[in-house]
């Protein structure tokens, strides 16, 4: 039977271990609904993969569910699109000093 001839010291073990760790999942935002989701994998919140619907999510969500499910959705939609708020041109406004 093999018996190591000296002793393995801390440092050497522990180089031999460096590589043994969990790694991070890398996540990507869904299109549809903004949530992390792992890549190439069906949206777990909304049900869609490549911007086509794969599971009807919001089917299996009973009525008040549902409303706040799709409520949810359509204000991480509309998170990533610009929006543009129009000054009212009052002539208060106007006069104040920039």
């Amino acid at each position: 039977m093999a018996v190591p001839k000296k002793r393995t010291t801390k440092s050497r073990r522990d180089k031999r271990r460096l590589h043994i760790f969990l790694k991070k999942p890398s996540l990507a935002k869904c299109k549809k609904c903004g949530k992390q989701v792992i890549s190439h994998t069906v949206c777990s919140f909304c049900g869609y993969y490549k911007e086509k619907e794969v599971i009807d999510v919001l089917g299996k969500l009973d009525k008040k569910e549902r409303k706040n499910r799709e409520k949810e959705i359509k204000m991480k939609g509309e998170e990533g699109k610009p929006t543009r708020k129009k000054k009212s041109l009052d002539w208060k406004e106007l006069s104040k000093k920039q």
